[in-house]
């Protein structure tokens, strides 16, 4: 297991999957970096020198991830609902936000939404 800024990342998986661990980066994201740093599709973890391993810990170490991720998105959806402006309201009310129906399918928003202003309020 390697640890890379809190994160504990597994040895023999893929550099671009072990990547998608951070909160905050995707697929795209991680491809996109080991394309930046000259690393092929096929590298697993363990394979990577030490060198590319303090370039990857210096880009990621830039990019905002994790817990202060989280955070800036709980700030922006609180701000939303303190300003009271329709998305604030939308997840106020645990309702789907990006115009989605609601008399069938908000199952999911009622879920997450609620979730995220019960986090807010902890």
């Amino acid at each position: 297991m390697l640890h890379l800024l809190g994160v504990n990342l597994p040895d023999q998986k893929l550099v671009s999957i072990a990547l998608t661990h951070f909160y905050g980066i995707g697929k795209f994201t991680s491809e996109k970096i080991c394309s930046q740093l000259s690393i092929h599709k096929q590298c697993r973890l363990h394979e990577l020198t030490e060198g590319q391993l303090n370039q990857l810990s210096g880009i990621l170490s830039s990019m905002t991830l994790g817990k202060d991720l989280e955070r800036q998105t709980i700030n922006n959806i609180e701000r939303l609902v303190r300003i009271g402006c329709y998305v604030g309201f939308r997840h106020a009310n645990s309702m789907p936000v990006h115009g989605q129906r609601t008399r069938n399918n908000s199952k999911t928003a009622k879920k997450l939404n609620g979730r995220l202003i019960r986090k807010a309020a902890a």
